[in-house]
């Protein structure tokens, strides 16, 4: 009879476990031990199942070589020709002989983010360093391209860490901004591309990034409200988790 018991309590804690898990977001259960994402000092588990996903993009990052540029040159000036035509232009007359090239390497210089690697950018960049206050740059320029439309994007990010005993050379956070603007963009995705790339870099106590831009979809099209600005932030660690870590960021970007 005892043995009866205690099977069934055991069955009922293992049961409360797996709910636990489900509710909570973590699904700890379902991962094994070589694909769970380390949790950086001061993320809860919760923070962290939030960006499990882009950091499993972050490693699997998309890449374009000089060659393929070299070799989709003439079809992306073709698709430039066409493009024009169907405007109703004639792409023969004088003014735009060389447009659709010029068009097609500006294109592609607009998405060079394709060609860089993050890892590439932090070789030799990344120092300890027993520092534990907070790391702010702020107005890192940033342009971009709208995946809706095929339009600009651009504005200021701002980036504050907490260090964890390591510290990054203060260029490499406007070149990780660099490499993932450079790409056919949702401002909400770029924003935290940039978060959890410093995450896995240095594994801070936390990490704050806020992205103020200006979209020429609605500036040109649509709404055409001329002044209208976007505001996305990502909070991670103690940056979520503490209100006063994150109103210290917050207040320091806007002084």
């Amino acid at each position: 009879m005892e043995r009866t018991k205690q099977s069934q309590l055991n069955q009922n804690k293992k049961q409360t476990d797996s709910s636990n898990d489900t509710i909570n977001g973590h699904f700890e259960g379902l991962l094994t031990n070589s694909s769970r994402t380390p949790v950086p000092p001061g993320m809860s588990g919760e923070s962290s199942s939030r960006t499990s996903s882009v950091m499993e993009s972050w490693r699997e990052e998309r890449t374009r070589s000089i060659e393929d540029n070299e070799m989709n040159l003439p079809s992306l000036a073709a698709a430039y020709t066409t493009i024009l035509r169907g405007l109703g232009e004639d792409p023969q007359r004088q003014g735009l002989l060389k447009t659709p090239w010029r068009a097609a390497t500006a294109m592609q210089f607009f998405t060079k983010g394709y060609q860089e690697k993050i890892i590439d950018v932090l070789n030799d960049a990344i120092f300890d360093e027993d520092h534990d206050e907070m790391v702010i740059v702020k107005d890192i320029d940033m342009f971009s391209m709208c995946e809706h439309h095929l339009v600009p994007i651009f504005g200021r990010v701002h980036i504050g860490y907490l260090p964890n005993k390591r510290v990054l050379g203060l260029s490499k956070l406007a070149r990780i901004v660099e490499i993932y603007s450079r790409r056919l963009q949702v401002q909400e995705r770029l924003t935290k591309q940039i978060a959890v790339a410093i995450t896995e870099a240095l594994q801070p106590a936390g990490v704050g990034v806020v992205i103020e831009a200006t979209h020429m979809c609605m500036v040109m099209r649509g709404v055409q409200k001329m002044n209208s600005k976007t505001v996305t932030s990502t909070m991670l660690g103690v940056f979520r988790e503490d209100p006063k870590t994150r109103d210290e960021f917050l207040t320091l970007i806007r002084s």
